[in-house]
């Protein structure tokens, strides 16, 4: 499986190539185009409780769809629902933990779960929560607004608010928590934020979905009443 990311930072789109009998996993809807020849199985992901207990935290599909290419080989491009950047980031030995928003698609060599042991940190977020992506292969995600990573060194601790995190290694230590106390909390428009310590690397994105559809909230039309 080879990806190009054409069409960056803005609208950018993922063009997968694949061999002989090649196959890739993709989010539902995730899929723009492809070339003659590619069949399409729709499966839950790790079985069927694993993906039930994925699609109710997460509130997306629990079923991936798989891509396999014919002998002759093919192409598949994959787009995210927002307007941003795509990237492909390396699992291997370190496995990684990836905003369920931004998931678009990986090698089916890589494992992706949402069982994790540190899920229900993230709960308190609402609009957020982590799949771990494992195993050996490459993972495509995407981004609101541009992506960037900083890489963070043994010890040294990295405040992100939780709608700008993408990503990050599963070894790093994690803590979610408010900022301030409960006036600051509307008075300053920050909300959770998560403590990263290296080290590892985190993958951010320069805009929030939430705080777009937070800004548009005055603008929008009120129902009225029966």
């Amino acid at each position: 499986m080879q990806v190009e990311i054409r069409h960056q930072p803005s609208y950018s789109v993922a063009v997968v190539a694949l061999g002989s009998g090649e196959t890739v996993r993709a989010e539902g809807g995730a899929m723009l185009a492809t070339t003659a020849g590619l069949t399409l199985e729709t499966k839950a992901q790790g079985g069927f409780l694993k993906s039930l207990a994925r699609s109710v935290l997460t509130q997306e599909s629990f079923f991936l769809n798989t891509w396999k290419a014919p002998p002759s080989g093919g192409e598949l491009l994959l787009a995210p629902s927002l307007p941003g950047d795509i990237a492909v980031l390396d699992i291997d030995a370190q496995p990684m933990l990836v905003h369920s928003g931004g998931y678009l698609g990986s090698s089916e060599s890589v494992e992706v779960d949402s069982s994790w042991g540190g899920a229900k940190s993230f709960f308190g977020s609402g609009n957020l929560f982590m799949l771990r992506l494992s195993g050996s292969g490459q993972a495509i995600v995407s981004t609101y607004g541009a992506m960037f990573a900083v890489d963070l060194a043994a010890g040294q601790t990295y405040t992100v608010d939780t709608g700008f995190l993408v990503a990050f290694h599963e070894s790093m230590a994690f803590k979610i928590r408010k900022v301030g106390g409960l006036k600051s909390l509307f008075l300053s428009g920050e909300g959770l934020v998560c403590d990263l310590t290296g080290p590892g690397r985190v993958v951010l994105q320069t805009r929030s979905f939430p705080a777009f559809i937070e800004a548009l909230q005055p603008f929008l039309p009120k129902p009225s009443g029966n």
